[in-house]
């Protein structure tokens, strides 16, 4: 299974969501592989502690080769083990930005695709983190993939976006990929107590669109997780936040 974690709006949670659902994945047993397709690296340095120079090539290498092209000689990627038990690592790094323009201009928006086939040989779930935007790695990963998670914050600007991105989705699927399933929208930071995203949510379910029904909490623990570089399932097991994150990987697997 090869989910990605996307959504064209910054600030949605999507390296938190991708790295606590990878954690539990691996926690619960699954061979876990995490994939770093964002140039910030922030679930690079969420799941290693690393930073700037300290990476290790991953993804960025991987692309570097498949521009140099070498007749006969495929791509290789370097798989980091991380401190977690059955989660491995394909670190990002700054580069990629730089990269991008040259990936494109040489059209080489299949090799993701291929290296995904090659690595489903040897784990069983793979996560995928995008950067917030429809670039030549979020279209590559998609392409790919055979669900996409949506993070989600309740508000009506998030709202009107969320519409255009699933509309972009639907047209990626038949001119790229028609196996790809949106598994849903992940609620992130929902308050409870606010009437607003409620309100929100209710009309989103009633317009038929896939929301999840586990809602993920606003809570300062996932700062501290941040904070030590550990998943919340590793930082603090009994937290709500935690068991939120366990009941959406439940429910994802149905």
């Amino acid at each position: 299974m090869r989910r990605v974690v996307f959504n064209q709006k910054g600030g949605v949670g999507k390296s938190s969501i991708a790295c606590n659902l990878a954690a539990v994945s691996a926690a619960q047993g699954y061979r876990t592989l995490l994939i770093d397709l964002d140039s910030q690296a922030n679930s690079t340095h969420y799941l290693t502690g690393l930073t700037g120079a300290d990476i290790p090539v991953g993804i960025d290498d991987f692309f570097r080769q498949v521009l140099a092209g070498s007749a006969g000689k495929k791509p290789r990627v370097r798989v980091l083990s991380t401190p977690f038990a059955n989660l491995d690592l394909i670190t990002a790094s700054p580069e990629l930005a730089d990269l991008q323009p040259k990936l494109e201009a040489k059209h080489k928006i299949n090799k993701l695709r291929k290296l995904l086939d090659e690595l489903a040989e040897d784990y069983e779930r793979i996560y995928l983190d995008t950067p917030p935007a429809l670039n030549f790695y979020t279209v590559s990963a998609l392409i790919g993939a055979d669900r996409v998670l949506i993070p989600f914050d309740c508000d009506s600007f998030s709202r009107q976006a969320l519409y255009g991105l699933l509309a972009e989705l639907e047209e990626l699927k038949e001119d790229h990929n028609e196996d790809l399933e949106v598994e849903g929208i992940v609620v992130n930071q929902f308050q409870p107590r606010a009437a607003l995203p409620q309100q929100i949510l209710d009309e989103l379910i009633a317009e038929g669109l896939p929301v999840l029904p586990v809602y993920l909490g606003s809570s300062v623990k996932m700062r501290e997780s941040h904070q030590a570089c550990r998943p919340l399932i590793h930082l603090d097991p009994r937290h709500k936040l935690t068991r939120q994150f366990v009941e959406l990987h439940a429910h994802l697997e149905g």
